[in-house]
């Protein structure tokens, strides 16, 4: 394999040791923090499945994120915010559904696609105009972001194409060497995946039906919606 070398670490991947760490341990966290204002790729548990992520600002991070899971560069990159006050951030406008379902379900297992602002990196959303974008319902999840201070790209940490990971040892059998830090918050409950809506358009329109049923969505919009 070819070593790629992340320029403001160390880590090499294919040459270097994957770290598996408890979430819940202060030090261990604060690692994770800091190899994510290293513009480093790490993986953490959420409310669905493990994920992976970087610094949702940062090209450079982003395209490890690519490395990381060889996934093609014409398919885009979710973010995860750790409230929903934040979509402001991502989002060139907010739709009055985006609002009515953020309120809804926030955090929670829905995932909004709305507008990309300027700020978005082109590679993240891969050349399009919009951006998906979820709060999940996970405190540890939420906490990186936080201290992070921007939102997180991420993705299932795994291998694409590969089965999403319920545990970090699910995490390692796939992204040992790829990634410098597993951070273990247990298992998670699977592979289980958000709903994703398109509020771009009006009405606003499924595009995959998960955790939440269409007729919740339509409840808090009022309307029909477009499956």
């Amino acid at each position: 394999m070819t070593a790629f070398v992340i320029r403001h670490s160390s880590f090499v991947i294919g040459q270097s040791v994957t770290q598996v760490l408890p979430a819940a341990d202060p030090q261990a966290f604060e690692q994770a923090v800091q190899l994510l204002r290293a513009h480093c790729v790490i993986a953490f548990p959420t409310d669905t499945v493990y994920g992976v992520g970087a610094h949702g600002f940062s090209e450079h991070a982003i395209e490890q994120l690519f490395v990381v899971k060889t996934r093609e560069r014409g398919k885009a990159i979710p973010y995860l915010l750790s409230d929903a006050e934040h979509l402001n951030l991502v989002a060139r406008e907010i739709p009055d559904a985006a609002r009515l379902l953020a309120a809804k379900f926030w955090p929670g297992a829905l995932t909004l696609v709305v507008p990309a602002s300027a700020r978005v990196p082109r590679i993240l959303i891969a050349g399009g105009d919009t951006v998906a974008v979820r709060v999940p319902n996970h405190r540890i999840t939420r906490a990186l972001i936080d201290a992070l201070g921007v939102p997180l790209a991420a993705t299932s940490a795994n291998i694409s194409g590969g089965r999403d990971p319920a545990n970090a040892e699910e995490v390692r059998a796939q992204l040992e060497g790829r990634i410098p830090l597993i951070l273990d918050g247990g298992a998670t409950r699977g592979n289980v995946p958000s709903t994703v809506v398109d509020v771009t358009t009006d009405p606003p329109k499924i595009l995959r039906v998960g955790v939440i049923a269409v007729e919740e969505i339509e409840r808090v919009v009022g309307s029909r919606v477009v499956g």
